[in-house]
């Protein structure tokens, strides 16, 4: 299979498909897509204006959207009390299929942040509550 430059697959640096190891975010941005294997594929040495980066963001803003739609859905079929279970297993499907992107969208936003400016859990918790930390 030919990948574009800078595109990799590497199944020894993640434990499942959402679960990448932090070093491999770090490294690289994580994909919204996956191998013909269903490894997670990832972009590296990225400055985000290139081609793969734009493609990324038009297909995450594409399953946002997806996700957006189906929530829409989701409340008429609600809202309207009678579905059949068909429609309720399909439903649900698409829903989970849905938040596995949404999911996967987010772990690579955020292995994209810079590190936070505390260090410790206790120090943020007192940073956010206003007191000094234990």
């Amino acid at each position: 299979m030919h990948r574009p430059e800078g595109v990799v697959t590497n199944p020894t640096e993640v434990d499942d498909m959402t679960e990448p190891k932090r070093q491999v975010l770090h490294d690289g941005r994580l994909l919204p897509w996956s191998s013909l294997e269903g490894k997670p594929c990832y972009l590296l040495a990225s400055d985000g204006t290139g081609y793969v980066s734009r493609m990324a963001d038009r297909v995450e803003a594409e399953q946002l959207d997806t996700a957006a739609q189906l929530i829409e859905e989701a409340h008429d079929v609600l809202r309207e009390r009678a579905w059949t279970p068909g429609e309720i297993h399909l439903l649900t499907s698409d829903l989970t299929a849905s938040l596995s992107n949404v999911r996967r969208i987010a772990v690579s936003r955020g292995a994209r942040l810079p590190a936070p400016a505390y260090d410790s859990p206790d120090r943020a918790t007192a940073e956010r509550d206003g007191t000094r930390p234990v």
